[in-house]
């Protein structure tokens, strides 16, 4: 790596334990009571939000001092560091509408973006002790059952994406974030299964197999996708921006397009 004295698996397991950790913290504060704030762009914010990213960046700077860091609530606050190639994109907590609510389906997320590209990924559901990696440098992409009262690490397995079934699609569409650009989208698809599910899981359950496509036809941030995005690659699959090429990191503004991220299958590009 360049200027490192940490290899990439070094990196990812400092990852991992940086999420995991994070995770712990987040969970306790979920199963208690805590208050609910806004930003100043009106969207919800908690004490397990800037608990979980306080741990990442001491974590991550521990592990590679010197390797910008792009934190949500970092940047909220108008820390954004100057990035070059290389960076960490971290959502310490995606999800906060579920995690309010008492939905467990909300993650921990870390990404390393190396020239424009998510190369190593971390998401962690701490409810459901749901562990993700994705090392596409190696082409590799892990899950583990990794519960937040175990320090033992968990039995990791690999995961690919699926070929496509006949019988048609399972489709993964946002919780909370349904638009009718969506539903004119899947038009161009046969479509057996529709599964509701909130923050970057839904990257993983097309990594994993356990559904075919994902459609984001709506807004989102790069740290709300990097992770996620990082698995996907990993286990086989691709997220496309519209045009049909990959969707890159370190934008103006830190602000996504719309994209398809899909498992093994040829997605119907989106216009550019």
């Amino acid at each position: 790596m360049s200027d490192h004295r940490v290899n990439p698996a070094a990196l990812l397991e400092a990852m991992i334990d940086a999420a995991v950790e994070a995770g712990r913290a987040a969970h306790k504060i979920y199963l208690g009571s805590f208050e609910v704030q806004r930003k100043a762009d009106h969207s919800p914010v908690t004490e397990a939000d800037h608990a979980a990213e306080a741990i990442i960046l001491e974590r991550l700077r521990k592990a590679v001092p010197g390797v910008p860091i792009v934190a949500e609530e970092e940047v909220a606050a108008g820390r954004l560091p100057s990035i070059g190639s290389e960076f960490f994109l971290v959502d310490p907590l995606d999800g906060t509408k579920e995690f309010i609510q008492r939905i467990g389906d909300f993650t921990v997320n870390i990404a390393l973006i190396r020239d424009g590209d998510p190369v190593l990924g971390v998401v962690y559901a701490p409810v459901t002790s749901g562990l993700y990696i994705g090392d596409v440098l190696a082409g590799v992409a892990l899950r583990s059952h990794q519960g937040t009262a175990s320090s033992e690490v968990a039995p990791r397995a690999r995961i690919r994406v699926r070929q496509a079934p006949a019988t048609g699609l399972t489709v993964v569409v946002s919780r909370s974030h349904a638009t009718p650009e969506t539903e004119t989208y899947l038009g161009h698809y046969k479509v057996a299964e529709r599964v509701s599910v909130g923050s970057s899981l839904k990257f993983c359950l097309v990594a994993a197999g356990d559904a075919d496509l994902y459609p984001r036809l709506g807004p989102t941030m790069e740290w709300d996708t990097a992770a996620g995005h990082a698995v996907l690659v990993a286990a086989g699959g691709s997220v496309l921006a519209p045009g049909g090429a990959p969707l890159t990191y370190g934008k103006p503004g830190l602000r996504n397009s719309f994209f398809i991220a899909g498992g093994a299958l040829h997605t119907v590009p989106l216009q550019a």
